[in-house]
Formats: structure tokens, sequence, C-alpha cells
């Protein structure tokens, strides 16, 4: 099955899907070893299984897993690694933030002798999809957000080069599975700024020889829906439109659609992947909402270029409200769709 769809405005998701409340029970009763292996797969296997049928329900064109088997973004890929010593957190009292999460010393070189196992997350999916997948990943200066250098490393970006091999055999293993839509993710690009050279050329190498069409996604943080980077792109343009990239995947709707004529300014070839719903809010947009973000951005990117999404994952957002999101957005592009398709004669 082509994963393509051929349609305008097609719409899709950046990664993450709303955890349901039974699984938060679920992942507690796993942490303190209260379930069995085959407890543990059902319970992983029910939620992919739950994110596919809410995303094919709202109608979305290009689906994901949800990440359902990942835990808050990248942590859960640490448990994969060799060489990693826990730190203690920075802080433990009060809200929750960027300053909480557990963090880890690279004790020594990493390795990862299982691979990241998103090969696997797509073997799953694809059986279930009636609809075209988009698999997605962390980049390498992403991977490493919550792990200090320690002794092993002189800086974080010598530890991020470490990861480049093992995400580019991961991304081919995905190609040669039959992975044709691939999304890096890479937040740390807004969150750490200055080097954009540095973090092109590292993601350049990350992807070579990947047989796929690709996408990079760059976002601004969303840990309990705030951001974490100074919220614009400009600084980043022109050079990000040196990556190897089909497709750059960027957030809108919670900035009020603000930078949305780049595409034209800089005369951009490639495609965007633009948020138009915004998971960092309990707003429920409405079809309208979403056409009337959709209709400003047609004002500098033609609609064959344009895919539909939210801002960003959903995770920090509950699986009702994620729901009610994505048919918002589904109903909005439909709305623009039929105003094109209409003025076109169809």
């Amino acid at each position: 099955m082509s994963r393509q769809p051929n349609r305008l405005l097609p719409t899709t998701v950046i990664g993450s899907h709303g955890i349901p409340g039974w699984m938060w029970t679920a992942i507690d009763q796993i942490d303190k070893g209260n379930y069995g292996q085959t407890d543990v797969r059902e319970t992983f296997d029910d939620a992919v299984n739950l994110a596919i049928l809410d995303q094919q329900r709202a109608g979305v064109d290009v689906i994901t897993d949800g990440e359902m088997r990942r835990w808050y973004f990248v942590q859960g890929f640490y448990r994969r690694m060799d060489g990693l010593e826990v730190e203690p957190p920075l802080r433990s009292v009060g809200l929750y933030g960027y300053d909480t999460p557990k963090r880890y010393r690279a004790s020594e070189k990493l390795t990862v002798p299982d691979g990241l196992g998103i090969v696997e997350e797509f073997e799953y999916t694809k059986k279930l999809a009636d609809r075209p997948i988009k698999v997605t990943c962390p980049g390498p200066l992403t991977l490493t957000i919550h792990v200090r250098p320690g002794p092993a490393y002189k800086t974080r970006t010598e530890l991020a080069w470490d990861f480049v091999e093992v995400i580019n055999t991961e991304l081919k293993s995905l190609a040669a599975a039959g992975a044709d839509f691939i999304q890096l993710d890479e937040p740390s690009f807004a969150i750490i700024p200055g080097a954009m050279k540095d973090w092109l050329d590292m993601y350049n190498a990350t992807v070579e020889g990947v047989d796929a069409k690709l996408a990079l996604h760059v976002c601004f943080g969303n840990l309990t829906s705030r951001p974490r980077g100074k919220r614009t792109y400009r600084w980043m343009f022109p050079a990000l439109l040196e990556a190897r990239a089909d497709q750059l995947v960027l957030e809108f709707a919670n900035r009020e659609m603000s930078e949305s004529g780049l595409w034209r300014e800089f005369s951009v070839e490639k495609e965007l992947g633009a948020g138009v719903v915004d998971v960092k809010s309990f707003y429920q947009e409405t079809p309208e909402d979403v056409a009337e973000r959709i209709r400003e951005l047609l004002r500098y990117v033609s609609p064959e270029k344009l895919y539909v999404s939210p801002d960003c994952g959903f995770f920090q957002l509950p699986r009702w409200l994620t729901y009610v999101k994505l048919e918002a957005m589904v109903a909005g592009a439909a709305i623009v769709r039929r105003e094109i398709e209409g003025g076109n004669g169809r």
C-alpha cells in the first residue's frame, strides 16, 4: 500500500497520541513490577490499537502508532542503551517542568545493542493500519536531551554524533521494512540556538542513504504544554533549507500563525507540514478555526505542498480532547479542500 495520500491538503499527526486514563494506571503497575511480560505486551498493544482506531475514525489521512510504546518522548529509549547512569533530578518539588525529568550521565561510550525498537513498532502498526503510515524518530541531538556527557564525552555534540549511526541504521531498516514516510524530530534545534550548521550536518548524516520520503520536525518543546525554546523560526532560515528533507514540519497555531509567510519570503521548494491545531491549549478548535488557519498559509504556500497537522504531539493532552482536535483538523481541511476543488471547477 502506498503511504502517500492522493489528495490536496492531506492531514497527519506529529507523532504521539493522548494517553487514556487506564494506561496511566497500567504504567504505574508495570513500574512496580506487578505486570508479567504478557500483561505488559497486551497493555502496549491495546494502547497502539486505540491510537490507530482514534486516528482512523477521525479521518486522518496519514497516521502514526501514537508513539504509545514510548514514554515522555525520549525517556523510553534510554532503557535500551548501555553505558548510562541515573543522576538525581535537578528539582523534585513543585510543578513538573523541564528541570524535573530523570537525568542520566554517560559513564562510558553509549551503545544501543538491540536498536531503538522503532522497526518493531512499525511492523505492528502496518498490520492494523488501513491507510498511509508516517514513522517518527527523535534525531540524534534530541535523543541526548536528558543525558550529560560524563567522562565518556567532552560535549553533548560529541555524544549526539555517536547516535547518528545508530539512528541511520534504524532508518534504513525501517525503509527496508516498507516505511516510505519517516519524520525526524529535532526540537533541540530551537532549544539550543546558534549552531544550525552543526545541527544540519548531523541531521544530514543521520538520513544519508535512507530511501524514503523524509520530514524534519522542529518545534519549541511541549512539556506540560510549555515551550522551551524561543518561538521563532526566522533565525534558522535559509540555513534550515539545507536539510535533506522533503518536508519541514513546523508549528503555527499556538503562535497565532506567526511567520506564515516564510515559504514565500525564502522561495521554499520543500513541502510544509503546518501545525494548525494548538496542542498547548484546551481550547476546542472548530472546523472553521482550522480552515481559517489553512487559508492563511495558502496565501504563501501552494496547496500541492501543504500538509495539515497539529503543532506537536498530543502526549500532554487527555485522549478525549485529542480526538476532538483531530476531528476539527480533518473537518477544517475538508472545508478548504472543497473550496479549492470548487474553484478549479471540479
